[in-house]
């Protein structure tokens, strides 16, 4: 049987994942897709801890919430990164200093 203990682990792994992902990446599309890992990961914690009560469905809820949140983070971030590429012809975070102006 699959314990709420384990669906916290796997969501420690995955966020810790993404955590090293988008920190040792210089590219900004593989940390936009590093974030979205280490979200889905506190997506996953949530709907765990929801399986303790199941009358309610707040941890759903918060989940669908961040879901909602991360469409607006890409819209966002694709738009800065397509931005980025015009200007500089690169998706590298080190020459992003040029959007500053």
């Amino acid at each position: 049987m699959v314990t709420l203990n384990s669906f916290i682990v796997l969501g420690a792994v995955v966020f810790c994942i993404g955590l090293f992902g988008a920190l040792s990446r210089r590219n900004a599309v593989s940390i936009l897709m590093s974030i979205e890992i280490m979200l889905n990961a506190v997506n996953l914690a949530l709907v765990a801890f929801n399986r303790m009560r199941v009358e309610t469905h707040t941890g759903q809820i918060f989940a669908f919430f961040i879901i909602a949140a991360e469409a607006a983070e890409v819209a966002v971030g694709l738009a800065i990164v397509l931005s980025l590429f015009r200007i500089r012809r690169t998706v590298r975070t080190d020459e992003a200093d040029l959007l500053k102006n």
